[in-house]
């Protein structure tokens, strides 16, 4: 972890560049700092991915509205205020990115941070951690 998850509308694919916007995020998640200054996400546990919506439906249905909805995963552990941050950092990354299609057609975007409290299992096996460790 941190994993942040976006579903969005498909028909946003053709402006949305949503692997460019999925590595603008993940780079905007490796800029977050703790208060101690040191990195708030591993590197090798940080993770964008995007899934269009197989089947959606907008507010009223009358135009071809589109809506992004940006979920962040992570452990307990990291203080409020850096929750805070990594939430701001990528809701400011995806505005930036998609500030074309705000300018176009009516476009909703959330951001939700979530921390996974009362995990009863978390099992994991990388070989991209040790990438990322070296001392």
């Amino acid at each position: 972890m941190p994993h942040l998850v976006i579903l969005y509308t498909p028909n946003l694919d053709p402006a949305a560049g949503m692997s460019a916007l999925c590595r603008t995020l993940a780079d905007a998640m490796l800029q977050v700092h703790d208060e101690a200054g040191k990195q708030a996400f591993p590197t090798g546990g940080t993770r964008v991915l995007a899934y269009p919506a197989a089947h959606y439906a907008v507010a009223d249905g009358q135009g071809d509205y589109g809506f992004i909805y940006m979920n962040l995963r992570m452990g307990t552990g990291r203080s409020d205020a850096v929750k805070q941050r990594a939430g701001d950092a990528i809701l400011a990354a995806a505005r930036t990115h998609l500030a074309p299609l705000f300018d176009q057609a009516p476009l909703g975007l959330t951001v939700q941070v979530d921390e996974s409290p009362g995990q009863v299992y978390d099992g994991k096996h990388s070989t991209l951690h040790p990438l990322f460790n070296k001392a």
